[in-house]
C-alpha cells in the first residue's frame, strides 16, 4: 500500500498557471456562489457562462447536483459529508484555477466555515464568495425542485433551512451579495458580469 512517503509531487515540473493566462489571455479566478436551493444560483451562472464565453473568456462551470451525482455520489449530507464534498470541490476548482480558467461555482455551501473551508483550498486571492440573496419562504415559494415540499411532508431529512442550518454573511463580510428577490435573472447576471471583468481581464485589456 502506498504511503505519503511514497508520493513525490512535481508541481516544479508543469508549466506554470501565468503560461496558461497567457495563452488565454485572462486571469483565472474562482468565483463561488452559494444560497438556498432555490436562490437563483444556477440560473444565475448558467447565464454568466454565456456571457463570459461571449467576452472570450474560458470558463469551467461547478455545479452541486452534478458532482453529487457523479464525482461525490459516495456523500450524504451529515456534516462530516458536507464538509467533504466542500473540500473535494475546492480542490477540483483549484485545478481549473492552475490552467488558468475562470471557475464558476454553485453550491449551497450553508455555513460560514464551509466557505473559509473553500476559500483556504483555492487561496483567498483567488476565491470571491458571492451570496445568491433569497429569503426561506420565496425559496419555498419558488420549490424549483420540487424539495420544500417534500421537506415540509417529512420526505426528506437535514433540509437546508429547515433541519440543518443556513448562515447568511456576516456584516463585515467581503462577500458580494447579490439580490434575486429584488432583481431578475437578467439584471443579476449584468450585475456580477461587470463586477467580474477587473478581475479576470488583463490591464492590458483595458489599455
Amino acid at each position: 500500500m502506498s504511503t505519503r512517503e511514497n508520493i513525490h509531487p512535481e508541481f516544479d515540473r508543469m508549466l506554470g498557471r501565468a503560461d496558461k493566462e497567457a495563452q488565454l489571455g485572462q486571469r483565472a479566478h474562482v468565483f463561488w456562489f452559494y444560497g438556498r436551493s432555490g436562490s437563483g444560483k444556477s440560473t444565475l451562472v448558467n447565464l454568466l457562462e454565456r456571457q463570459l464565453l461571449a467576452d472570450g473568456i474560458v470558463t469551467k462551470l461547478l455545479d452541486g447536483d452534478n458532482i453529487r451525482s457523479r464525482l461525490n455520489a459516495d456523500l450524504g449530507f451529515s456534516d462530516v459529508d458536507r464538509a467533504e464534498n466542500i473540500r473535494r470541490i475546492a480542490e477540483v476548482a483549484r485545478l481549473f484555477l492552475d490552467a488558468g480558467v475562470v471557475v464558476l461555482t454553485s453550491f449551497i455551501t450553508p455555513l460560514q466555515s464551509l466557505r473559509m473551508l473553500a476559500a483556504s483550498k483555492v487561496g483567498d486571492v483567488d476565491f470571491t464568495p458571492i451570496y445568491v440573496n433569497a429569503s426561506y419562504a420565496t425559496c419555498a415559494d419558488r420549490d424549483v425542485k420540487g424539495l420544500y415540499a417534500k421537506a415540509a411532508a417529512g420526505q426528506l431529512q437535514q433540509f437546508t433551512g429547515k433541519d440543518s442550518a443556513f448562515e447568511e454573511p456576516t456584516r463585515d463580510a467581503a462577500d458580494w451579495i447579490i439580490d434575486t428577490e429584488g432583481h431578475s435573472a437578467q439584471v443579476s447576471a449584468q450585475t456580477v458580469f461587470q463586477k467580474m471583468l477587473p478581475i479576470i481581464r488583463p490591464h492590458s485589456a483595458h489599455n
